[in-house]
């Protein structure tokens, strides 16, 4: 596995104001780049592929929907340089119209774990009062880990992934990130 994934805490940025489309830059916990994408205007079907830098020459990360423009959207995860299946993370439709919900799949569609809002009441709050930032749990097994945090900045979407309190290493970083960058890219459409 690439060294960028050795990390237990990832801020992932997204430049939300690009004529070619977002831009996706993943800082280390010490603001050094491990990972960037440049994700394509106006795409009917997601597909994000992360590479070691901005020259984008190594391709690390491939995030994929299944599907053209689903509501309870399917992405699968690729290891660009294994060609491992990862897993995929499909996003829960209905009930994420009150509170966001993603379940977390292994490689043979297997649910292994959720990502859910922290609050129901703040969920709520955030639909009418945007300026709130959100803020997501992995449910894994019988362990919470209290992963995902969104800084708000009307021009710059951030999200500090922490997966520090995932001791028993239980969470495949490769996913998780994933997840992370789902957050900051999708959601952030839909709002």
């Amino acid at each position: 596995m690439n060294n960028a994934f050795n990390y237990s805490e990832y801020i992932i940025r997204k430049k939300v104001f690009s004529i070619m489309g977002a831009k996706l830059h993943i800082y280390n916990s010490s603001e050094e780049l491990v990972m960037y994408s440049q994700m394509k205007a106006f795409k009917l079907k997601e597909d994000i592929a992360l590479f070691t830098d901005e020259g984008m020459e190594t391709e690390l990360l491939r995030i994929k929907a299944r599907n053209v423009i689903d509501f309870s959207a399917t992405y699968d995860v690729h290891d660009s340089q294994t060609g491992e299946h990862l897993g995929a993370l499909r996003r829960k439709g209905l009930k994420s119209i009150v509170k966001d919900e993603w379940i977390l799949l292994d490689n043979r569609d297997q649910e292994i774990g959720l990502i859910k809002e922290n609050s129901t009441f703040m969920a709520l709050l955030r639909r009418f009062i945007t300026l709130i930032p959100q803020k997501y749990n992995i449910e894994l097994r019988d362990i919470t880990i209290p992963a995902f945090r969104q800084n708000f900045n009307p021009f710059v979407t951030k999200i500090i992934a922490d997966f520090s309190e995932d001791r028993k290493g239980l969470l495949d970083r490769r996913l998780a990130l994933a997840a992370g960058i789902l957050l900051c890219a999708v959601e952030g459409k839909q709002d």
